[in-house]
């Protein structure tokens, strides 16, 4: 369990964020120099080289978003140049990728960052600029929408698995239809018909909350409050429910942490985005006091099972229900060990779930819930202080990666194990080296009183 630092405050990291910036310059400018782009979209380091992995394609808007996030805090327009010719020259098809339901990850990442720099007055505005970015986000938001399996109460955007298939980090890529929706796009299917992107959703939101997430209410002998299922399955013929399952974790019925991580991070910026959304757009959908409560169950539940799971430090090992687990003795009482025997570490789960902690937290305290708002946004400082410094911080200046002791997939078994060791550690991978400068950037910004950062701030 999370040992909670109630005396860290945000301008405590001031130093350490200070370092990590600059060490994750230096890594952007490695990678562009040294990698191979005809390979395909970076996926993780071995042996601290990035290299790719075919699955889907779901990781190259977190390379070049990196860099849109590096220039917000440095303000380089070489950084900004490069990446925006990156963009123009290799995200067009993640726009129309109607095979993955990434979207949010991806294009948000990209585009979204574009037009939010334009719109708080980073870069210069410009109108033809502007309109392309804004087009790209009506697009991405439509085809994520279009992946949509409707069930008996509801709907959601299938996976790469097929129509029976939700993931949890789907959630995640509601971003994209919310910005769509925001843009003032419509979208159309057979006949004409119209698809409100913002009921879309909000449905998958909901069916999210119901189906991925655990609340303790004797659902089945595994329901714990606040745990997640990987994947859920549905009959897609009469849209009922089936079971639980999992792709990247142990089973079904224990907690793949980075996929517990997504539902916090998930769930915490969409209350952030309902407060933004008009009241009579969203009746159609139902009461909107009843969609945010819906939403903070889902997103305290996540967050408190992950308090509840994790090191002292506050970094998870890669599942809740690894079998080797059991080995490290009480594990739960100290600090995480990447260079065990056993069962890996997962700092890219860290680092998404941070975001998740501080979002709720400030959401919480705005709501005058300051007890509650503080635990969270205090566990959150925590989690991060372990990031930001070593075993996790990279600081080899030959490694390509940011944030060390990730993994991508440990059933597959496709994570790099260095000599001497038995299981993965000390490499990184795109998602987590994103989501580190994400979540640096909001506290940074919090840190320096000004602008708060959220993925809608491209549409206000």
């Amino acid at each position: 369990m999370i040992k909670i630092d109630n005396k860290l405050n945000p301008a405590d990291l001031t130093g350490k964020l200070q370092r990590f910036w600059q060490l994750s310059e230096q890594k952007i400018h490695l990678i562009e120099k040294q990698y191979d782009n005809s390979q395909g979209s970076p996926v993780f380091t071995v042996d601290g080289r990035y290299s790719t992995r075919g699955w889907t394609e779901w990781t190259q808007g977190f390379q070049y978003g990196s860099a849109l996030l590096q220039f917000d805090i440095s303000g380089d327009p070489k950084i900004l140049q490069t990446a925006k010719s990156h963009v123009i020259s290799k995200m067009a098809p993640h726009v129309s990728h109607f095979g993955v339901h990434d979207h949010g990850f991806n294009n948000v990442s990209t585009y979204g960052n574009l037009l939010r720099l334009m719109k708080e007055g980073k870069i210069p505005f410009n109108e033809w600029e502007k309109n392309f970015y804004e087009l790209a986000l009506k697009i991405s938001g439509a085809v994520q929408a279009s992946r949509w399996t409707p069930i008996q109460s509801g709907g959601f955007i299938h996976s790469f698995n097929g129509a029976h298939s939700l993931f949890v980090d789907t959630i995640r890529s509601c971003r994209s239809l919310i910005i769509s929706h925001l843009l003032g796009h419509i979208s159309y299917g057979e006949g004409d018909a119209r698809i409100n992107l913002l009921e879309r959703a909000v449905m998958h939101m909901q069916t999210t909350a119901k189906y991925s997430v655990y609340y303790g209410e004797g659902r089945d002998n595994f329901d714990v409050w606040g745990r997640t299922a990987h994947e859920s399955i549905f009959n897609v013929k009469d849209g009922s429910f089936r079971c639980p399952n999992s792709q990247q974790g142990y089973s079904g019925f224990t907690t793949w942490t980075r996929g517990l991580a997504w539902a916090m991070c998930g769930f915490s910026e969409q209350l952030e985005a309902l407060d933004i959304i008009d009241k009579n757009e969203s009746a159609a959908l139902g009461d909107k006091d009843t969609l945010s409560s819906m939403m903070l169950k889902a997103a305290k539940s996540t967050c408190d099972f992950y308090l509840k799971n994790t090191s002292a430090d506050g970094i998870p090992y890669w599942d809740t229900g690894a079998p080797n687990l059991y080995k490290l003795g009480d594990y739960l009482s100290k600090p995480a060990n990447p260079f065990n025997d056993f069962e890996p570490v997962d700092s890219s789960a860290a680092a998404i779930g941070v975001q998740g902690l501080l979002r709720l937290g400030r959401y919480l305290s705005e709501k005058e819930d300051a007890e509650a708002g503080k635990k969270y946004f205090q566990a959150g400082l925590t989690v991060l202080n372990t990031l930001l410094d070593e075993p996790y911080l990279s600081t080899d200046e030959n490694h390509q990666g940011l944030l060390l002791h990730s993994v991508y997939h440990q059933p597959n078994g496709w994570d790099y194990i260095p000599e001497g060791s038995t299981i993965p550690n000390g490499e990184s991978c795109m998602w987590g080296d994103y989501h580190i400068r994400e979540v640096c950037l909001y506290l940074q910004q919090i840190i320096n009183n000004k602008n708060y950062y959220t993925y809608f701030n491209c549409v206000q």
